[in-house]
């Protein structure tokens, strides 16, 4: 006999992460709602039923969420410098929402909530590298407290009324539908800017290290997180190997045969020297393993980019590495 597999809502699926999961669920025959605000690709939803609304609405969010299996919660208002400039907002945007969503799903009879935390913010500073799941979480930032707090929240409803959930803790998630708004996604970014011949200012002297995984690996992670029938909650998702941005840099450089006009700033307080995770757990328990080699991905994150020639313009030279692009 054929198991009828879970329905799922996506909320935050007209996002980068978003778009790629809802299409990775509809391929392997799932039924797939996505909600959100906006759609930039809707072309690439093909297949996927689209529930608009906003986050914050609660009535939106509990007529999206009914009846369906999985929910998959993918959306955080605000990136991480924003996050720091309004701590009451992050909260009020991302942390009570969120509650108020799993308070929903409780009601609702919802089976699990799959969230995407961050893999780089919710750790620090962290001294060991690669970093396991089991390491102290002493977040530098706003928004990696936000992240921590929201996964704490998931636990808390499962104790209290037996809801479901997985954490995800994504490093910096990079692929086709991602383009670079409100500067966040480094790799979009850049390719954004050599495409279009602009300058890019950077944060720092490029030293930084950051662990990249192919967008596509992370909807397969969020897919076997969604059945994983073990008993660990949380795991990290990434490449398996530490960059710098120098080294991403002279990557895009060669895959598209141009130089980029580089302008470099001073370093920020928010961006930790080394961000590189451990996936030994997801291997071991999700048997995932991320799939795609870097050099693989970029190259079909940039003949997307060229090809649908859509990344707008950033309103700003900033280039930012950021833990995730939401």
């Amino acid at each position: 006999m054929t198991l009828r597999k879970p329905s799922c809502v996506v909320l935050g699926g007209g996002g980068f992460i978003g778009t790629n999961l809802c299409r990775r669920l509809a391929d392997s025959g799932h039924r797939v709602r996505a909600f959100g605000r906006r759609q930039p690709f809707a072309d690439g939803l093909s297949g996927v039923e689209w529930h608009a609304g906003d986050f914050n609405d609660t009535a939106s969010v509990a007529a999206a969420i009914e009846s369906f299996d999985v929910v998959f919660h993918l959306i955080h208002a605000t990136m991480p410098q924003a996050a720091d400039l309004d701590i009451q907002g992050d909260v009020r945007n991302n942390v009570l929402p969120s509650i108020a969503l799993l308070e929903q799903c409780h009601r609702a009879g919802t089976k699990r909530v799959v969230f995407a935390s961050s893999g780089g913010t919710v750790y620090g500073n962290a001294r060991q590298i690669p970093t396991p799941e089991t390491a102290p979480t002493d977040p530098i930032c706003a928004y990696g407290i936000s992240k921590l707090a929201i996964e704490k929240y998931l636990a808390l409803f499962e104790h209290r009324f037996g809801l479901g959930f997985r954490v995800l803790r994504i490093a910096n998630p990079y692929g086709p539908f991602q383009f670079a708004l409100k500067n966040q996604g480094v790799i979009a970014a850049l390719i954004g800017r050599a495409l279009r011949d602009e300058p890019v200012e950077i944060w720092g002297d490029g030293s930084v290290v950051r662990d990249f995984v192919f967008a596509e690996d992370v909807a397969d992670a969020l897919i076997a997180a969604a059945t994983d029938q073990g008993d660990e909650r949380v795991f990290n998702i990434g490449g398996g190997q530490g960059r710098s941005l120098r080294d991403i840099v002279a990557a895009i450089e060669h895959a598209m045969g141009k130089r980029l006009r580089l302008e470099w700033k001073p370093a920020r307080a928010l961006d930790v020297p080394v961000s590189v995770v451990s996936v030994e757990r997801a291997a071991r328990v999700l048997h995932w393993v991320p799939a795609t080699p870097f050099e693989s991905g970029l190259e079909r994150t940039i003949a997307w980019a060229t090809a649908t020639a859509a990344l707008p313009a950033t309103g700003g030279a900033s280039v930012r590495l950021s833990p995730e692009t939401r």
